[in-house]
């Protein structure tokens, strides 16, 4: 399987884990199963990055390496230009084996997968990644509980697969699993490699940026342009006024005899107020000095770098997250800063309306497929249906996939419905599932969390005076499953489509480094030379994921269009 390993393929596989009874600094143990490797510990790190280059190197086939979590291990290993071609995090499939039975927040790291493959009450964890400095503590010793006395955790860990073998093989839908966990782990790999590699980022632009809009750098205070508009808020209202406190605003509109019931910029909307220009515009430019400003930059960006740690499935619904520096959420003004090395080029590519198209993909239904087949589904559906009208064809695929009906949109949902029963039925039943409290999966296997008690409580009162709080409590989680089962499959999709990506860019253009992705947008940084190379890889791996994912007879066309482009701001 070119996406990684799950289980037992018949492959070798060596187990690599923090030794559990180290002493002062970090120690480790290699222990091949079956046989495949004779077990070593106590190993440096740097002793351990020459055994995984020399099996790598040497290997007739790549061998799975199981890591009892990846962004543990694997920084460590990268650190010393050592990478492997694929793993079996055992963290993160313990967490989608247990949420596959609802138990979504119970302990999955090592010493609480191993004390539940015995049959034992797991140990609360800490889940502190390595690459954090909390995670090192005070002698440089493993996170998280000890494992029981006696047992190292190479030998923890080799239970704790062949237990996840067992979990996965008792399953229903084994296969679909197994490809999820092979993804999910492969994407753990990504994740830290696209930490080791950053996201090019031109920290001289970002400071001239800084400066044009803010003005130059105060200690201590606020830069000159946010001074000015501060002066013309409080002048506005004819007293002062701190701009940074939306109570105080909000007590400055209503003395002004408008009530507002905040400063956020659609409560501003239409409000007639000399105020309210220079406010948003400040609330705008705070918003860049405090969360992207030259603390940020001095903090995140090193050496023409900027290097986020990356959260597989931090999201419950399988979309990634990030710890620090809001990697997932780069504002548009800041594009511009990320810019390729000389000779190089970033190659964009997002998957277009990628989850209008999961949907016609898991609901099979063929008319909405053949919409798929247009670059922009919009259009192709405002042919279809909506007489042209984009707009008016967008706001009815968002309404079925996350439930809305207020205004117009229940109106165009009815059109949705009548066209393509098959894909809204599709969604529809899964909101009814949610609403009576039961769990949604996935194409491959996620599955949603169930309610807390004080929604079933609620939902499950006999007290009529409840009745409308509990319906109103059961169609808002009906909305979370009926979106659930859409985004948390297109969140299989990318998860198998940068395993490919990866995989092939690495056989085929090992020089390329993908470097930022983003729910459904991957940046590539490659030599100029091979950027037409990468473009053609993205649109194959797209493809290949839609098949593996979806099926070989799936119809629906999954676009993944490259643009080469020398900054991100360049990228349409």
């Amino acid at each position: 399987m070119v996406v990684g390993s799950a289980g037992n393929n018949g492959g070798v596989r060596i187990v690599v884990a923090e030794d559990s009874d180290a002493g002062v600094g970090r120690r480790y143990s290699v222990r091949g199963l079956d046989d495949a490797l004779p077990e070593k510990r106590g190993l440096s790190a740097e002793e351990l990055a020459t055994i995984v280059r020399d099996v790598e190197g040497t290997a007739n086939s790549p061998p799975t390496w199981v890591f009892p979590a990846t962004d543990r291990i694997y920084p460590v290993l990268l650190s010393a230009g050592v990478r492997v071609r694929r793993c079996h995090d055992l963290r993160t499939t313990e967490g989608l084996l247990l949420a596959y039975e609802g138990r979504h927040g119970e302990p999955r790291g090592l010493a609480a997968a191993y004390a539940r493959a015995r049959g034992e009450p797991p140990p609360p964890e800490d889940d502190t990644p390595a690459d954090e400095p909390s995670a090192q503590g005070v002698l440089f010793e493993p996170s998280g509980p000890a494992l029981p006395h006696g047992v190292t955790a190479t030998e923890a860990a080799a239970v704790v697969l062949a237990e996840q073998e067992r979990w996965l093989d008792r399953l229903p839908t084994s296969e679909r699993m197994r490809l999820l966990v092979a993804a999910e782990s492969a994407s753990t790999l990504v994740a830290a490699e696209m930490t080791a590699d950053g996201l090019p980022w031109d920290a001289g632009v970002h400071r001239q940026l800084l400066t044009d809009l803010l003005g130059p750098r105060v200690a201590g205070g606020r830069p000159a342009k946010l001074a000015e508009l501060a002066e013309r808020i409080a002048a506005a209202f004819g007293e002062p006024v701190n701009p940074d406190h939306p109570p105080s605003v909000v007590r400055a509109f209503a003395r002004a005899g408008i009530e507002v019931p905040s400063t956020r910029a659609a409560a501003l909307v239409g409000v007639d107020h000399p105020a309210v220009e220079p406010l948003l515009k400040y609330k705008e430019l705070a918003r860049l000095h405090s969360a992207h400003g030259w603390t940020w930059l001095a903090e995140w960006v090193h050496d023409g770098r900027f290097r986020p740690h990356f959260v597989v499935g931090g999201v419950v619904s399988g979309r990634w997250a990030s710890r620090g520096g809001g990697a997932l959420q780069i504002p548009k003004t800041l594009r511009r800063c990320v810019r390729a090395d000389p000779g190089w080029k970033l190659v964009v590519a997002d998957a277009a309306q990628l989850e209008p198209r999961v949907l016609a993909a898991i609901s099979g239904d063929q008319r909405l497929a053949a919409v798929s087949t247009a670059e922009d589904l919009y259009t192709g559906l405002a042919a279809e249906a909506f007489g042209g009208d984009r707009a008016r064809a967008k706001v009815a695929m968002l309404s079925a996939m996350y439930g809305g009906t207020a205004g117009e949109a229940g109106a165009l949902l009815a059109v949705l419905r009548q066209r393509f029963p098959v894909a809204v039925g599709y969604v529809e039943q899964a909101a009814l599932t949610g609403e009576r409290g039961e769990l949604v999966r996935s194409r491959l296997g996620r599955t949603s969390p169930p309610p807390p008690e004080a929604w079933r409580s609620l939902t499950g009162s006999a007290d009529d005076s409840q009745q409308a709080a509990a319906r109103r409590a059961a169609k808002d989680w009906g909305r979370f499953t009926r979106n659930f089962v859409v985004q948390a499959s297109a969140a299989d999709w990318t998860a198998v489509l940068l395993a490919l990506v990866r995989s092939k860019l690495r056989d085929r253009a090992p020089e390329a480094q993908l470097v930022f992705f983003q729910h459904d947008e991957v940046i590539v940084h490659c030599p100029a030379a091979v950027a037409a190379l990468v473009c053609d890889v993205l649109e194959e791996c797209a493809a290949e994921a839609g098949r593996l994912v979806f099926g070989e007879r799936c119809p629906v066309c999954f676009p993944l269009i490259g643009e080469v482009v020398d900054s991100y701001a360049d990228a349409t």
